[in-house]
């Protein structure tokens, strides 16, 4: 059988970070942790989803379904610490380092994966082409003449939404 991996090195979070994220995604489905992923809101959980779509899209290009992908392995290792000096008092300077991670993904198809609990749709080609092609424009609706209102203007009107409650109550200046 084919391995499906995919690597990221130098991501600018600490190891120990992006572990966390790492030992949640471990052995499940890589559709079901796409959709996890994309709701959480760690540091590190954007690049591992980036990740995450690169290891699924080489699975595509060697013929493999998505659905029955499950993530086999994932690795977060330490990369190389960038070492800055911050300035304190009387003259010392306090030691930083800023620590960067690895991160090896590998993906396999098994048979036995549950069906996941969510996911998201994926937009088929034809759905996706409808947004982008043009749209004939719609005729202009009539609207009445500011002579027909009968209404008089005070110069401050109302908000027509249902917002306007707050809008008027947090709004700055008293009228």
């Amino acid at each position: 059988m084919q391995e499906i991996k995919a690597i990221l090195r130098n991501l600018d979070v600490a190891p120990r970070k992006a572990r966390i994220i790492a030992d949640l995604i471990r052995n499940r489905p890589a559709l079901e942790v796409k959709a996890e992923l994309s709701l959480r809101r760690e540091r590190a959980v954007k690049p591992m989803l980036k990740l995450l779509d690169s290891a699924i899209a080489n699975a595509k290009n060697l013929g493999f379904k998505p659905e029955k992908l499950a993530i086999k392995e994932i690795r977060v290792d330490g990369g190389q610490i960038l070492k800055r000096w911050l300035p304190r008092a009387q003259g010392r300077a306090t030691p930083i380092q800023k620590k960067r991670s690895h991160i090896f993904m590998r993906l396999e198809e098994s048979a036995k994966i549950k069906p996941a609990k969510f996911v998201f749709a994926e937009k088929s080609g034809k759905e996706a082409s409808k947004k982008t092609a043009a749209k004939p424009a719609k005729p202009a609706k009539k609207t009445k003449a500011p002579a027909e209102t009968a209404e008089k203007t005070t110069g401050l009107e109302e908000p027509k939404d249902k917002a306007g409650l707050v809008r008027r109550v947090i709004r700055r200046k008293s009228i």
